[in-house]
């Protein structure tokens, strides 16, 4: 990778990091807990338009989830749920619409145990994956796809092809 390719790399991916925590930390009261409804999650498609995209929404996920008082098993685990889904988002960019699948998937069946493991949650994990299942189709299904509507159509400046 050259050296300007290098710079717009780590400038997209931190760019997408910050721009998760803050979207995390502002709606927090319903980012956590058995429902939930992570509206940065919607950001998981951007694999879609950049390689970047993958540590960026890692890197987000771990430091929201650190910087909030997350419990250890959540930082850990939900991070590498959120590094899963975003790597199978850029394996799948060929399909935009089964983009927003590997992401959803990734969280519906880790976040459940992570749930358990880590808070106690007395939620048995079928009815957890439901929940977390739901919430992830919310954010990353419909949001993210409006998103990647949106950004197909107007983000042609922001993602150029020949930098990342």
């Amino acid at each position: 990778m050259k050296k300007k390719e290098a710079s717009y790399f780590m400038t997209y991916a931190a760019a997408i990091s910050a721009i998760y925590i803050v979207l995390t930390m502002v709606f927090a009261p319903i980012s956590f807990g058995p429902i939930q409804f992570r509206i940065s999650e919607a950001l998981c498609i951007l694999p879609f338009f950049t390689p970047a995209a993958i540590p960026g929404l890692f890197i987000g996920c771990f430091l929201s989830n650190l910087l909030c008082g997350a419990a250890v098993l959540d930082v850990v685990f939900g991070s590498i749920a959120t590094l899963i889904g975003a790597a199978g988002s850029y394996a799948l960019r060929r399909n935009r619409w089964m983009v927003c699948v590997p992401p959803i998937l990734s969280n519906t069946i880790i976040i459940p145990w992570v749930l358990r493991y880590a808070y106690g949650s007395a939620d048995l994990i079928p009815f957890a994956m439901l929940t977390v299942g739901v919430g992830e189709i919310l954010a990353i299904g419909i949001l993210g796809n409006i998103l990647l509507i949106t950004l197909e159509k107007y983000g042609r400046l922001i993602f150029k092809k020949n930098c990342v």
